[in-house]
């Protein structure tokens, strides 16, 4: 298998996840599958496999102590970017549904934070920090349960 190939199914690998989480968050399928770690064995593997790949003496001597014009030179190699965007997968696919468990025991409403963090990590969960913040300023009453509370179960 070749980098390209690689790169695709890690793309495509992901979405199932994402589907299930914005679409049927509350499907007891959903529940079980992001319950588990497997995805991210699955993912970090690529990763690790790529990243070993990538890593030549000159890359770890720039990367050791990073510059920018470095880091760019370093994702200029078709490998690396792959390795970087692989990173991003697995990295936002975490943040991603530590927001759907968070959502789920909360009760506060996450598809439009699980939207953002698919497409621009960060934001998403940036989105769901404050939408946790206002749900609690500006309706303390609504159903949303205390974090310590377990999720109420419901199937869709």
């Amino acid at each position: 298998m070749n980098i390209s190939q690689l790169f695709d199914i890690a793309n495509i690998f992901v979405l199932p996840f994402w589907a299930l989480m914005i679409f049927l968050p509350n499907w007891k399928f959903t529940r079980w599958v992001m319950a588990s770690y497997l995805p991210f064995v699955v993912l970090a593997s690529a990763y690790l496999y790529l990243f070993v790949n990538s890593i030549t003496p000159e890359n770890a001597a720039a990367l050791s102590n990073p510059q920018l014009a470095d880091i760019a030179r370093f994702f200029t190699d078709e490998t690396a970017a792959a390795t970087g965007w692989i990173h991003f997968l697995v990295m936002d696919l975490f943040v991603g549904r530590w927001i759907y468990l968070e959502g789920q025991k909360t009760g506060i409403w996450t598809i439009h934070s699980l939207a953002l963090c698919l497409f621009a990590g960060p934001l998403g969960l940036l989105s769901h920090i404050v939408t946790y913040w206002i749900t609690r300023a500006f309706f303390p009453n609504s159903q949303t349960k205390d974090v310590g509370e377990p999720a109420v179960s419901s199937s869709n």
